[in-house]
């Protein structure tokens, strides 16, 4: 009745005609004689060891690392933005202002995360995002699907991302209503990322964002990863050529001065990137699946 169906010790008590106190003895009994024995799931304990040391390497304030039980790319990066979900949910405490990036898998943090009045809560785009592909994974749009989850408000940022020439970037940096929404995004209590690898399965190619021409620029300078379009070497540091000189968003400098930052991040193509950010400071909370924080610990170890 206990462990089977659930029932409290006193309900069966009630039931047997017995007193509580009974109940508990004959259920300590069981344990003692070994007619019941309590596992903890290995995959929990491996997921558990793999937090703590990631949060013990890096300094991190948490992680959460999400089992992948033989999912598929796709079925681990819904899991991850789950796990994401249920972060921000439970860590919503005297939040006003939560600022988010671009990309698929905080796109399945939004769709996963549960409706929730928070009226007094403003989402805020950290980057511009314009154009007609993939439009559900940039900015603006998920700024706009979460305050709906949370029944409040959002500010959008209605620029492109990256932009043709640095002079195209000054003049619309110079509008009041772009630079209202940036200094905003500056000071949001959380900020939720995504971090990339341009090289690999790379998003930014499919939106038509980076070329041949600048992969390969980007090779030569060191760049092992982006948040929020912005680049960065191994070290962590910026990679500040002109690509970063286009790109209308929050900096990478101005990520650390933000209270709490948390990086959704799934799959092993990503670990250089990732370790990249931590290297960099970026990041306060990492949220990422089982394959990729072990090659993490192993690359770590190296």
């Amino acid at each position: 009745m206990y462990y089977h169906d659930g029932w409290t010790q006193a309900q069966i008590a009630e039931k047997l005609g017995v007193s509580r106190p009974v109940i508990s003895k004959l259920l300590q009994r069981a344990k003692d004689e070994g007619i019941v024995k309590v596992y903890i799931k290995d995959e929990s304990v491996h997921t558990v060891e793999l937090e703590r040391k990631l949060e013990k390497y890096f300094h991190l304030t948490d992680v959460v690392v999400v089992p992948n039980n033989g999912l598929t790319g796709e079925m681990a990066k819904r899991e991850v933005g789950q796990a994401g979900a249920n972060y921000i949910s439970n860590s919503m405490k005297d939040v006003k202002s939560i600022g988010i990036s671009w990309g698929d898998t905080l796109a399945n943090l939004v769709l996963e995360y549960p409706f929730e009045r928070r009226e007094e809560v403003t989402v805020v785009p950290l980057e511009g995002g314009m154009g007609v592909k993939q439009v559900q994974i940039h900015a603006n749009q998920l700024a706009s699907e979460l305050a709906k989850k949370l029944h409040s408000t959002c500010t959008y940022l209605y620029a492109p991302a990256i932009v043709e020439t640095e002079e195209l970037k000054e003049r619309l940096m110079g509008m009041q209503d772009i630079q209202t929404v940036l200094e905003n995004g500056r000071n949001v209590d959380i900020a939720l990322v995504g971090i990339g690898n341009p090289f690999t399965d790379s998003t930014l190619m499919k939106l038509g964002y980076l070329q041949e021409d600048d992969l390969s620029h980007l090779r030569e300078v060191g760049t092992v990863g982006d948040i929020g379009y912005r680049f960065f070497d191994e070290n962590g540091q910026p990679i500040n050529d002109t690509l970063n000189k286009k790109v209308i968003g929050i900096t990478l400098e101005e990520f650390k001065s933000i209270k709490k930052v948390i990086a959704v991040v799934e799959g092993e193509h990503k670990v250089e990137s990732i370790l990249g950010a931590l290297k960099g400071k970026f990041i306060d909370v990492l949220i990422t699946d089982e394959l990729t924080a072990s090659a993490m610990i192993n690359k770590y170890n190296e």
